[in-house]
C-alpha cells in the first residue's frame, strides 16, 4: 500500500504557519514575496506530491488567471487545502466545517469553469467563521454580492451554474492550484497582482528579505523621480552577459 493510500482523505489537524509571521507578511505585496522566493511558478512535466513527507519544490506565484474579484481584495494566512472533482463543492463545505479563523481555503478545482464552486451564501459563511480568504482554481458566482461584502475571493473565472454536492474529495493534502503546489499550513499571500505561496518552513526567513526588497525598490523609485538614476545600474552588464553588447561596449 502506498503512503498516499494510507493517508486519510480528511486531515483535520496540521501545522499552520505562525500567526506572528502571517501578521508581518500581510505588510508586503504578493509580488515582493514572489521575487524573494526566487520568482518560481509553474513547472512543466511535474506531478503533484502524493503524501505528507514528499518534498515539495513548486511554490511561488499562481497562474495569473486566478485573480481577485475586486482589486482592493488582499489577504495573508495559512493554507487549508481542498481537492474537489470538477463541478462539485462537497469538500469545500467540509473545509468550512473545520476551518479556523485566519485560514485561507485553497481549492484545487481542476481549473474547471463550467459551474461555480462558491457563491454568496458560502462566502457569507466563510466570513462569519473568520476565514481570511478563499482561492479557487475554478469558477465562482454572485460576484457583485461578494464584492459588496469585501471578502477576499480569488478565482479563475465566473459562471452562473451551481455545483453538485455529492462527489468525494480530500482535505489538507498537497494540491496543485494554478500550476503551483500548495501544502496545508503554507503561507499564502494575495492582492491585486495575484497569489503567492511560500513554504511554511521558509516563511520566517523570507521576511527580512522582503523588507530589504521593499527598501531597495523605494530607493530606486526615489532615484528615478529625482533623475539621479534613470536606468538600472546593472543593465549594461546584463546585456553583455546576454550577448547583446560586446565586452566593454555600453548603451
Amino acid at each position: 500500500m502506498s503512503q498516499a493510500a494510507a493517508w486519510p482523505d480528511v486531515v483535520r489537524d496540521f501545522e499552520r504557519v505562525d500567526a506572528g509571521i502571517v501578521e508581518q507578511a500581510a505588510q508586503f505585496p504578493s509580488s515582493i514575496f514572489a521575487d524573494v522566493a526566487g520568482r518560481r511558478g509553474v513547472e512543466e512535466g511535474r506531478q503533484a506530491p502524493q503524501g505528507p513527507e514528499e518534498e515539495l519544490d513548486r511554490r511561488g506565484a499562481l497562474h495569473g488567471c486566478i485573480a481577485p474579484l475586486a482589486p482592493s481584495m488582499k489577504f495573508a494566512g495559512p493554507a487549508l487545502t481542498v481537492e474537489v472533482r470538477p463541478g462539485d463543492n462537497l469538500m469545500i463545505h467540509a473545509a468550512l466545517a473545520i476551518a479556523r479563523p485566519g485560514d485561507v481555503i485553497v481549492v484545487d478545482g481542476k481549473g474547471d469553469l463550467t459551474s461555480a464552486l462558491m457563491g454568496e451564501i458560502m462566502t457569507q459563511q466563510a466570513r462569519a467563521l473568520g476565514v481570511a480568504a478563499v482561492v479557487i482554481d475554478g469558477a465562482v458566482r454572485d460576484a457583485e454580492a461578494i464584492r459588496a461584502l469585501g471578502f477576499p475571493m480569488f478565482a479563475a473565472g465566473l459562471n452562473p451554474n451551481g455545483p453538485t454536492k455529492n462527489v468525494p474529495g480530500r482535505l489538507n493534502h498537497p494540491i496543485s492550484v494554478g500550476g503551483v503546489t500548495v501544502r496545508p499550513g503554507d503561507l499564502v499571500v494575495g492582492d491585486a497582482d495575484g497569489v503567492t505561496v511560500i513554504e511554511r518552513g521558509r516563511a520566517a526567513a523570507l521576511l527580512p528579505l522582503a523588507a530589504e526588497k521593499v527598501a531597495a525598490e523605494t530607493t530606486r523609485i526615489a532615484d528615478i523621480k529625482s533623475r539621479k538614476a534613470l536606468r538600472p545600474g546593472w543593465l549594461d552588464a546584463a546585456l553583455r552577459t546576454a550577448g547583446v553588447l560586446k565586452e566593454g561596449e555600453t548603451l
